[in-house]
């Protein structure tokens, strides 16, 4: 009898060691398999995202390349254009800062000095080109016609600041009709100056021919003599290589791209 225990004392121990093995040895095959699925899911999620394309541009062309941004997009699936409007010259200064962009858009071939050489040398093109009107509110309430009637302390003036191309324009325009305005204001770009009528805050708004057309029927523009007026060209530069810059570049100037930029009040190049 003792003999009998023994003996099946030691077929369970190996029976219990056999077991063991097999479970060991499936627990290490599990374990394999765990490699490649985890593998796969960090390969998975370090496959490219959206192709994103940034453009700096000038608060008054904001609408036609906004406009041009979706047509782009719808057309190229899996891109984003993101539209970053300014006064040119805050945005010259982002660019030759560093801020990340791809393409810039400015009022006024003069703000291109501000850039860099490596940046100004870059491909451009114009893609348009503005005038200044003189904008009050649809009733015109303090009966302005001309650029003389500004003189009027009666009439409250708001321009851009003298540092961005449509304020420059503006005092460049008073001085050809010799007219000292009555300026309450002034604002940082086209956008703000408009802004300030749109509110209320003032009788008399100088700002472009296209931001008139954009504010509808609220506002009543005055045409400026040619004599008198200053015209801007608005400059396109790609200031990177990065995918899809060059083909938005061409989007943006191409001649399928003039019906937008006339409609937004622009004259062409």
């Amino acid at each position: 009898m003792p003999g009998i225990r023994s003996g099946a004392l030691a077929a369970a121990t190996v029976f219990a060691v056999a077991v063991l093995a097999v479970l060991a040895g499936l627990a290490g095959c599990g374990a394999a398999s765990l490699g490649p699925a985890a593998h796969g899911a960090s390969g998975s999620a370090q496959t490219p995202g959206p192709r994103v394309i940034t453009v700096l541009a000038a608060s008054s062309a904001a609408g036609p390349v906004a406009e041009l941004a979706k047509k782009f997009e719808a057309s190229h699936p899996g891109t984003t254009v993101r539209v970053s409007a300014g006064s040119s010259t805050t945005l010259v200064q982002q660019a030759a800062a560093g801020a990340p962009a791809d393409l810039l858009v400015l009022a006024g071939d003069a703000s291109l000095s501000g850039l860099p050489g490596a940046l100004s040398a870059r491909r451009k093109v114009t893609v348009a080109t503005n005038v200044l009107e003189i904008a009050t509110p649809a009733s015109n309430p303090a009966q302005v016609a001309r650029l003389a009637d500004l003189a009027s302390p009666a009439v409250k003036v708001v321009a851009c600041v003298a540092s961005a191309p449509c304020g420059e324009a503006a005092d460049a325009a008073f001085t050809k009709a010799g007219v000292t305005p009555h300026l309450v204001s002034r604002e940082l770009d086209a956008r703000a100056t408009l802004a300030k009528l749109q509110l209320g805050e003032v009788d008399v708004a100088i700002v472009y021919h296209s931001d008139v057309v954009s504010a509808g029927a609220a506002v009543h523009g005055i045409p400026i003599p040619p004599e008198h007026n200053v015209s801007l060209a608005y400059p396109l530069v790609q200031l990177t290589e990065a995918p899809g810059a060059a083909e938005l570049f061409v989007a943006l100037s191409a001649a399928e791209a003039r019906p937008v930029w006339s409609r937004a009040g622009f004259g062409m190049p």
